[in-house]
């Protein structure tokens, strides 16, 4: 059986505003109500397949739940790892290692690319296993359709004997992303492939070739997995042995080093959905070449990407702009500045703005909150758990809560008192008084929240016990991290 192991690491920046720190690409619903997370645990559900390992963050760690059980029927324990720091690609394939039996076939996936025929990167991941049971480090490469400026190369060498089925070739090198001139002349030549971020191999290969290429990857990465604990299901890494080692990709520590990298051209059509303009040509378009999403008119608009959360948006006489607009922000940028998002976000990020992390509907492993109005001393929450979910046992120091509910039955714990509220019943929770909210019922529960104190930020929390493992930071921490 051949075992994915799902990379789900990044934070999408250049598609901000809709990826956010918090909520980033992979676990957006892009694609038909499809998000490319579960687009890509589909693609590996198939015979010959085991189920995936999944390894990600701690912000993470619900969402991917969540979405594996929808995909996959239920979560195993031992299916996701919780990576405690980013350390890029070497690290996190290295864990997926250590986690697996020497003889395992390890086939790593990012969680945020876009293959369009699952058939065929099906056909071709298999075909390719040979390969990897013989100890090779297979690599995947795109056969490329245009000059991409955005993405690396791979250079393909002599063919691997005995290799027909799979049509391998030994890799000659790995390349930046080049110039456009550069480009062009990769795609004439017919040697190069892109490098889309697929590897498979047997798991003692890539632990062999890590102690001898990156042996302080390879020694942080035992350290850290062999104290590593189980926390609601999830395998935690320790912090401090995890944090130790470089922070590089599989393709810096290994496979630009190694003699035994091969790559396996794919000829389905693939994206890695890294920009406003890649997401665009992954979508359908109209007569026109715009790509529309939510309440949108366009007239006399050509080759845009109009999305809408919201409110309505209405473009008329302009061609070739990016128009996205969310709860809390608005983008409109040319589609020659597609790839210089990631810089606005990273401006954003000095000035501190919450923008960056998260929007103003933040989504728990209990359901989510959506922050609709706030002024001097007071917040209002339109609050949605999820049926048999609860939030923690907690208590603020600097605010009390009204609570309203819209719909379902709420069961409250109130300091000693334990009681329901149904819908147009409310409650007051003062100042100091520990408390809970929990949906008992089979429908979501929501309710709207109106928050009044003198301080109303989100680290106000004193959890004493929580279902989801989380804890609560110090308000002083807080203000002066």
């Amino acid at each position: 059986m051949i075992i994915p192991v799902i990379l789900s690491g990044g934070a999408g920046k250049r598609l901000w505003p809709l990826s956010r720190e918090s909520h980033p690409k992979q676990f957006l619903p892009l694609f038909d109500g499809q998000s490319l997370f579960k687009l890509t645990l589909a693609r590996v559900q198939a015979e010959g397949f085991a189920p995936p390992l999944v390894i990600c963050n701690t912000e993470h760690r619900f969402m991917a739940a969540e979405q594996l059980g929808e995909v996959e029927g239920r979560v195993v324990e031992k299916q996701i790892i919780i990576e405690p720091c980013s350390r890029n690609t070497a690290p996190a394939v290295t864990i997926a290692a250590l986690a697996s039996s020497p003889d395992d076939i390890l086939l790593v996936l990012p969680s945020d690319h876009l293959f369009t025929d699952a058939d065929a990167f099906r056909a071709m991941v298999l075909a390719a296993r040979p390969l990897a049971e013989a100890g090779h480090l297979v690599t995947f490469g795109v056969q490329p359709v245009f000059p991409a400026t955005g993405y690396g190369y791979i250079k393909r060498g002599n063919a691997v004997e005995n290799s027909a089925a799979a049509h391998g070739f030994h890799v000659e090198k790995f390349v930046e992303k080049p110039d456009a001139a550069t480009a062009q002349k990769y795609l004439v030549s017919g040697e190069y492939l892109w490098n889309c971020g697929v590897f498979m191999f047997r798991a003692a290969t890539l632990l062999s070739a890590m102690q001898t290429h990156a042996p302080a990857v390879m020694d942080a990465c035992k350290k850290s997995y062999a104290a590593h604990s189980v926390d609601l299901g999830f395998i935690r890494l320790d912090n401090h042995a995890f944090s130790a080692s470089p922070d590089i990709s599989i393709d810096y520590a290994v496979m630009e080093h190694t003699d035994k990298a091969v790559v396996v051209p794919c000829y389905t059509a693939w994206s890695d959905v890294g920009s406003w303009s890649s997401l665009a040509d992954s979508m359908d378009k109209d007569d026109d070449g715009n790509v529309t999403r939510g309440d949108v008119v366009l007239h006399n608009t050509v080759n845009s990407t109009v999305f809408s959360e919201e409110k309505l948006v209405v473009a008329m006489g302009v061609s070739n702009l990016i128009i996205v607009e969310t709860d809390d922000a608005i983008l409109v940028a040319p589609q020659s500045e597609s790839e210089n998002i990631k810089k606005i976000v990273e401006t954003l990020t000095e000035q501190q703005r919450s923008h960056v992390h998260s929007h103003r509907k933040v989504y728990r492993p209990w359901g989510f909150y959506d922050s609709i109005g706030e002024g001097d001393r007071h917040k209002v929450k339109r609050i949605t758990v999820k049926p048999g979910a609860c939030l923690s046992l907690q208590m603020h120091h600097h605010r009390a809560e009204h609570w309203i509910v819209v719909r379902g039955t709420a069961r409250v714990v109130r300091g000693d008192e334990e009681f329901l509220l149904s819908e147009n019943q409310s409650t007051y929770i003062p100042l100091g008084v520990t408390h809970r909210l929990e949906n008992p019922g089979s429908i979501a529960l929501e309710l709207i929240e109106v928050q009044s104190g003198a301080y109303l930020g989100e680290d106000d929390i004193v959890r004493f016990d929580d279902h989801y493992g989380r804890k609560a930071k110090h308000l002083t921490e807080r203000q002066t991290s």
